[in-house]
Protein backbone atom coordinates (compact mmCIF):
# COMPACT_ATOMS: atom_id res chain seq x y z
CA UNK A 1 0.00 0.00 0.00
CA UNK A 2 1.54 3.62 -0.80
CA UNK A 3 2.27 6.20 1.20
CA UNK A 4 0.26 8.58 -0.39
CA UNK A 5 -2.48 5.81 -0.40
CA UNK A 6 -2.44 5.30 2.74
CA UNK A 7 -2.60 9.48 3.32
CA UNK A 8 -5.43 10.13 1.89
CA UNK A 9 -7.56 6.94 3.23
CA UNK A 10 -6.62 8.50 6.85
CA UNK A 11 -7.14 12.19 6.42
CA UNK A 12 -6.51 13.19 9.85
CA UNK A 13 -3.17 11.81 10.13
CA UNK A 14 0.08 14.40 9.47
CA UNK A 15 1.08 13.95 5.97
CA UNK A 16 4.01 16.11 5.34
CA UNK A 17 6.89 13.51 5.92
CA UNK A 18 8.15 13.73 2.20
CA UNK A 19 6.76 17.01 1.68
CA UNK A 20 8.58 20.19 0.47
CA UNK A 21 7.80 23.85 1.58
CA UNK A 22 6.24 25.68 1.18
CA UNK A 23 3.67 23.56 3.36
CA UNK A 24 1.48 23.48 6.32
CA UNK A 25 -0.50 21.51 8.60
CA UNK A 26 -2.95 22.24 11.18
CA UNK A 27 -5.37 20.28 13.22
CA UNK A 28 -8.48 22.44 14.86
CA UNK A 29 -9.80 21.41 18.85
CA UNK A 30 -12.88 23.10 19.55
CA UNK A 31 -13.40 22.85 23.12
CA UNK A 32 -16.87 24.15 24.63
CA UNK A 33 -17.72 23.17 28.49
CA UNK A 34 -21.27 22.01 29.98
CA UNK A 35 -22.55 25.63 30.50
CA UNK A 36 -21.22 26.78 27.45
CA UNK A 37 -19.54 29.97 28.82
CA UNK A 38 -16.34 28.79 28.16
CA UNK A 39 -15.56 28.31 24.74
CA UNK A 40 -11.23 27.60 23.63
CA UNK A 41 -10.28 26.85 19.99
CA UNK A 42 -6.41 24.44 20.63
CA UNK A 43 -4.81 24.55 17.40
CA UNK A 44 -1.25 22.66 16.90
CA UNK A 45 0.24 22.57 13.80
CA UNK A 46 3.88 22.81 11.81
CA UNK A 47 4.81 25.86 8.86
CA UNK A 48 7.62 24.44 6.67
CA UNK A 49 9.25 27.55 4.95
CA UNK A 50 11.87 27.82 1.72
CA UNK A 51 13.42 30.06 4.57
CA UNK A 52 14.73 27.78 6.97
CA UNK A 53 14.71 30.64 9.86
CA UNK A 54 10.73 30.30 9.59
CA UNK A 55 10.03 26.96 9.78
CA UNK A 56 8.50 26.22 12.96
CA UNK A 57 5.77 24.01 14.59
CA UNK A 58 3.54 26.05 17.18
CA UNK A 59 0.45 25.45 18.67
CA UNK A 60 -2.73 28.49 18.82
CA UNK A 61 -4.85 28.98 21.62
CA UNK A 62 -8.23 30.93 21.11
CA UNK A 63 -10.53 32.45 24.19
CA UNK A 64 -13.29 32.34 22.18
CA UNK A 65 -15.28 34.57 24.99
CA UNK A 66 -12.63 36.88 25.03
CA UNK A 67 -11.55 36.88 21.42
CA UNK A 68 -7.57 37.02 23.15
CA UNK A 69 -5.22 34.78 20.69
CA UNK A 70 -2.23 33.20 22.03
CA UNK A 71 0.72 32.18 19.13
CA UNK A 72 2.93 29.55 20.98
CA UNK A 73 6.30 28.80 18.78
CA UNK A 74 8.30 26.11 19.01
CA UNK A 75 11.26 24.07 17.07
CA UNK A 76 10.24 20.23 18.14
CA UNK A 77 7.73 18.49 15.72
CA UNK A 78 7.32 14.21 15.29
CA UNK A 79 4.32 12.83 13.95
CA UNK A 80 3.67 9.10 14.29
CA UNK A 81 3.53 8.20 10.43
CA UNK A 82 1.03 5.60 10.96
CA UNK A 83 -1.49 7.06 12.91
CA UNK A 84 -2.79 10.74 14.56
CA UNK A 85 -0.04 11.12 17.15
CA UNK A 86 1.46 14.22 16.83
CA UNK A 87 3.83 16.12 19.44
CA UNK A 88 5.48 19.87 19.24
CA UNK A 89 7.41 20.10 22.52
CA UNK A 90 6.01 18.63 25.76
CA UNK A 91 1.98 18.83 23.87
CA UNK A 92 0.65 15.97 22.50
CA UNK A 93 -2.35 15.90 20.51
CA UNK A 94 -5.05 12.63 18.68
CA UNK A 95 -8.15 11.83 17.81
CA UNK A 96 -8.93 10.92 21.44
CA UNK A 97 -6.83 13.01 23.75
CA UNK A 98 -4.27 16.21 23.69
CA UNK A 99 -1.92 17.16 26.50
CA UNK A 100 -0.88 20.25 27.10
CA UNK A 101 2.50 21.97 28.87
CA UNK A 102 2.63 25.57 27.57
CA UNK A 103 4.62 27.90 30.09
CA UNK A 104 6.27 30.61 28.15
CA UNK A 105 6.17 34.57 27.61
CA UNK A 106 2.54 33.98 25.98
CA UNK A 107 0.83 32.32 28.73
CA UNK A 108 0.17 29.28 30.58
CA UNK A 109 -1.74 25.86 29.60
CA UNK A 110 -1.94 22.75 30.92
CA UNK A 111 -3.98 19.95 31.62
CA UNK A 112 -5.06 16.76 29.60
CA UNK A 113 -8.46 16.37 27.79
CA UNK A 114 -9.87 12.93 26.34
CA UNK A 115 -12.48 12.97 23.90
CA UNK A 116 -15.40 9.89 23.25
CA UNK A 117 -17.88 8.85 20.82
CA UNK A 118 -16.51 10.55 17.77
CA UNK A 119 -18.29 11.01 15.24
CA UNK A 120 -15.52 11.47 12.07
CA UNK A 121 -16.58 11.99 8.25
CA UNK A 122 -16.78 8.56 6.81
CA UNK A 123 -13.40 7.77 4.40
CA UNK A 124 -14.51 5.57 0.97
CA UNK A 125 -11.93 4.76 -1.86
CA UNK A 126 -14.70 6.62 -4.12
CA UNK A 127 -14.42 9.58 -1.38
CA UNK A 128 -11.72 9.58 1.03
CA UNK A 129 -12.79 12.40 3.94
CA UNK A 130 -14.79 15.70 3.21
CA UNK A 131 -13.31 16.70 -0.24
CA UNK A 132 -14.58 13.76 -1.70
CA UNK A 133 -13.21 12.79 -4.57
CA UNK A 134 -11.05 15.99 -4.65
CA UNK A 135 -9.84 14.06 -1.34
CA UNK A 136 -7.28 12.11 -4.47
CA UNK A 137 -6.09 15.33 -5.98
CA UNK A 138 -2.43 16.00 -5.24
CA UNK A 139 -0.92 18.83 -4.98
CA UNK A 140 -4.16 21.09 -4.07
CA UNK A 141 -3.48 24.44 -2.24
CA UNK A 142 -5.32 23.49 0.84
CA UNK A 143 -6.88 20.18 1.83
CA UNK A 144 -9.29 19.90 4.45
CA UNK A 145 -10.77 17.04 6.41
CA UNK A 146 -13.40 16.52 9.37
CA UNK A 147 -12.19 14.44 12.06
CA UNK A 148 -15.01 14.45 14.42
CA UNK A 149 -18.43 16.07 13.94
CA UNK A 150 -19.15 15.77 17.88
CA UNK A 151 -18.06 14.32 20.63
CA UNK A 152 -18.09 13.98 24.16
CA UNK A 153 -15.13 15.95 26.61
CA UNK A 154 -13.55 14.40 29.87
CA UNK A 155 -10.91 16.85 31.65
CA UNK A 156 -10.11 19.86 32.91
CA UNK A 157 -7.50 22.67 31.36
CA UNK A 158 -5.81 25.18 33.85
CA UNK A 159 -5.26 28.18 31.24
CA UNK A 160 -3.06 30.89 32.98
CA UNK A 161 -4.40 31.06 36.53
CA UNK A 162 -8.04 29.48 35.44
CA UNK A 163 -8.87 25.98 35.61
CA UNK A 164 -11.60 24.58 33.45
CA UNK A 165 -13.24 22.05 33.58
CA UNK A 166 -14.64 20.90 30.10
CA UNK A 167 -16.19 17.25 31.35
CA UNK A 168 -19.76 16.83 30.15
CA UNK A 169 -18.70 19.29 27.14
CA UNK A 170 -19.06 19.25 23.34
CA UNK A 171 -16.09 19.11 20.69
CA UNK A 172 -14.97 19.37 17.53
CA UNK A 173 -12.06 18.34 15.41
CA UNK A 174 -11.29 19.26 12.37
CA UNK A 175 -7.88 19.69 10.26
CA UNK A 176 -6.13 21.69 7.46
CA UNK A 177 -2.91 21.03 5.23
CA UNK A 178 -1.45 22.20 1.57
CA UNK A 179 0.48 25.28 0.49
CA UNK A 180 -1.43 28.29 1.89
CA UNK A 181 -5.35 29.17 3.25
CA UNK A 182 -6.79 30.27 0.00
CA UNK A 183 -7.13 34.06 -0.89
CA UNK A 184 -10.67 34.41 0.26
CA UNK A 185 -12.99 32.12 2.36
CA UNK A 186 -15.62 31.36 4.48
CA UNK A 187 -16.08 28.88 7.37
CA UNK A 188 -18.65 28.23 9.60
CA UNK A 189 -19.21 25.63 12.39
CA UNK A 190 -21.29 24.58 15.35
CA UNK A 191 -22.19 21.07 16.92
CA UNK A 192 -24.41 22.55 19.76
CA UNK A 193 -28.15 22.38 18.29
CA UNK A 194 -30.89 20.98 20.81
CA UNK A 195 -30.41 17.73 19.84
CA UNK A 196 -27.08 16.32 21.23
CA UNK A 197 -24.89 14.62 17.85
CA UNK A 198 -26.17 16.98 15.45
CA UNK A 199 -23.66 19.20 13.88
CA UNK A 200 -22.85 21.46 11.07
CA UNK A 201 -19.71 22.20 9.38
CA UNK A 202 -19.28 24.46 6.34
CA UNK A 203 -16.23 25.86 3.88
CA UNK A 204 -15.60 27.49 0.84
CA UNK A 205 -12.71 29.31 -0.54
CA UNK A 206 -10.81 30.19 -3.93
CA UNK A 207 -9.46 27.20 -5.59
CA UNK A 208 -6.52 28.42 -8.00
CA UNK A 209 -4.87 27.29 -10.87
CA UNK A 210 -3.73 24.49 -11.89
CA UNK A 211 -6.74 22.30 -10.33
CA UNK A 212 -9.43 23.78 -13.09
CA UNK A 213 -9.51 27.21 -11.19
CA UNK A 214 -9.77 29.65 -10.16
CA UNK A 215 -13.26 28.49 -9.06
CA UNK A 216 -15.28 28.39 -5.45
CA UNK A 217 -14.97 25.34 -3.39
CA UNK A 218 -17.01 24.23 -1.17
CA UNK A 219 -18.15 21.46 1.32
CA UNK A 220 -20.46 21.45 3.82
CA UNK A 221 -21.91 18.39 5.96
CA UNK A 222 -25.03 18.13 8.66
CA UNK A 223 -25.03 15.30 10.55
CA UNK A 224 -28.20 14.64 12.17
CA UNK A 225 -29.56 11.45 13.82
CA UNK A 226 -26.47 9.64 12.18
CA UNK A 227 -26.95 10.18 8.75
CA UNK A 228 -24.51 12.64 7.11
CA UNK A 229 -26.04 15.21 4.34
CA UNK A 230 -22.82 16.18 1.86
CA UNK A 231 -22.91 19.26 -0.55
CA UNK A 232 -19.58 20.07 -2.46
CA UNK A 233 -18.26 20.06 -5.87
CA UNK A 234 -17.67 16.54 -5.29
CA UNK A 235 -21.22 15.79 -5.63
CA UNK A 236 -22.47 18.13 -7.83
CA UNK A 237 -24.48 20.56 -5.54
CA UNK A 238 -25.14 24.13 -6.24
CA UNK A 239 -24.97 27.15 -4.29
CA UNK A 240 -28.29 29.20 -5.56
CA UNK A 241 -27.38 31.93 -2.75
CA UNK A 242 -24.75 32.98 -0.78
CA UNK A 243 -24.38 36.46 0.50
CA UNK A 244 -22.48 38.56 3.10
CA UNK A 245 -22.69 41.04 5.28
CA UNK A 246 -21.28 43.03 8.24
CA UNK A 247 -23.80 41.01 10.60
CA UNK A 248 -24.44 38.09 8.84
CA UNK A 249 -24.26 35.38 6.67
CA UNK A 250 -26.89 33.84 3.88
CA UNK A 251 -26.31 30.21 2.16
CA UNK A 252 -28.16 28.31 0.36
CA UNK A 253 -27.35 24.97 -1.58
CA UNK A 254 -29.42 22.46 -3.02
CA UNK A 255 -28.73 18.67 -4.47
CA UNK A 256 -31.40 16.69 -6.65
CA UNK A 257 -32.33 15.04 -3.63
CA UNK A 258 -32.06 17.93 -0.53
CA UNK A 259 -31.80 21.58 0.28
CA UNK A 260 -30.06 23.13 3.02
CA UNK A 261 -30.77 26.95 4.08
CA UNK A 262 -28.19 28.74 6.65
CA UNK A 263 -28.68 32.19 8.18
CA UNK A 264 -25.74 32.65 10.40
CA UNK A 265 -25.26 35.96 12.77
CA UNK A 266 -21.55 37.25 12.98
CA UNK A 267 -19.91 38.13 16.03
CA UNK A 268 -16.83 39.54 17.07
CA UNK A 269 -13.68 37.72 17.30
CA UNK A 270 -9.78 37.45 17.59
CA UNK A 271 -7.01 37.35 14.98
CA UNK A 272 -5.43 34.26 14.17
CA UNK A 273 -2.36 33.46 12.36
CA UNK A 274 -2.62 31.82 9.08
CA UNK A 275 -0.51 30.29 6.50
CA UNK A 276 0.34 31.79 3.40
CA UNK A 277 3.29 30.56 0.88
CA UNK A 278 5.89 32.41 2.94
CA UNK A 279 5.24 32.65 6.71
CA UNK A 280 2.50 32.67 8.65
CA UNK A 281 0.76 35.84 9.27
CA UNK A 282 -2.25 37.21 11.67
CA UNK A 283 -4.86 37.13 8.58
CA UNK A 284 -7.80 34.80 10.36
CA UNK A 285 -10.32 36.38 12.38
CA UNK A 286 -12.35 34.10 14.09
CA UNK A 287 -15.22 34.19 16.43
CA UNK A 288 -16.41 31.28 18.41
CA UNK A 289 -19.87 33.54 19.47
CA UNK A 290 -21.92 33.12 16.08
CA UNK A 291 -25.72 31.94 15.98
CA UNK A 292 -26.67 29.44 13.02
CA UNK A 293 -30.19 28.88 12.34
CA UNK A 294 -30.22 26.00 9.59
CA UNK A 295 -33.40 24.31 7.58
CA UNK A 296 -33.01 20.97 5.32
CA UNK A 297 -35.28 20.05 3.10
CA UNK A 298 -35.88 16.45 1.08
CA UNK A 299 -36.57 17.39 -2.90
CA UNK A 300 -38.50 14.80 -4.73
CA UNK A 301 -38.95 17.03 -7.82
CA UNK A 302 -42.43 17.72 -6.78
CA UNK A 303 -42.55 18.21 -2.63
CA UNK A 304 -40.33 20.43 -0.57
CA UNK A 305 -40.58 18.14 3.13
CA UNK A 306 -38.75 19.65 5.86
CA UNK A 307 -36.30 16.88 7.53
CA UNK A 308 -34.68 19.34 10.35
CA UNK A 309 -34.57 22.65 11.59
CA UNK A 310 -32.64 24.02 14.10
CA UNK A 311 -30.44 27.04 15.93
CA UNK A 312 -26.92 26.73 16.60
CA UNK A 313 -25.00 28.17 19.23
CA UNK A 314 -21.59 28.90 20.16
CA UNK A 315 -20.60 28.58 16.41
CA UNK A 316 -17.23 29.39 15.36
CA UNK A 317 -16.71 31.55 12.30
CA UNK A 318 -14.02 32.72 9.61
CA UNK A 319 -14.87 35.41 6.81
CA UNK A 320 -11.70 36.30 5.17
CA UNK A 321 -11.61 38.41 1.55
CA UNK A 322 -14.67 37.24 0.40
CA UNK A 323 -15.32 39.67 -2.84
CA UNK A 324 -12.93 38.00 -4.57
CA UNK A 325 -15.02 34.60 -4.01
CA UNK A 326 -18.34 36.12 -4.05
CA UNK A 327 -17.36 37.31 -7.57
CA UNK A 328 -16.12 33.87 -8.49
CA UNK A 329 -19.89 32.33 -7.74
CA UNK A 330 -21.88 33.61 -10.83
CA UNK A 331 -25.16 32.81 -8.93
CA UNK A 332 -27.74 32.79 -11.59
Amino acid sequence: MSSYFTRAMNPAWYHGHHQKPPFFEGWYYKLINAAEDKRFAIIPGIFLSRENSKTHSFVQVLNGMTGEATYHRFESFEANRDAFDVHIDRNAFSMERINLNIDNAQGHVNGELTFTNMQPWPVTLTAPGAMGWYGWLPNMECNHGVISFDHEIQGSLTINDETIDFTGGRGYIEKDWGQSFPKGYIWLQTNHFDSIGTSLTCSIGIVPKPVGGPFPGFTVGLMHKGALYKFGNFNNAKISELAVSDTAVEWHLYTAHHELVIHATRAEGGLLMGPERDDMLKRVDETMKAEVDATLYALDGVRRLKLFQGHGRAAAMEVVNVNPLLELLKIK
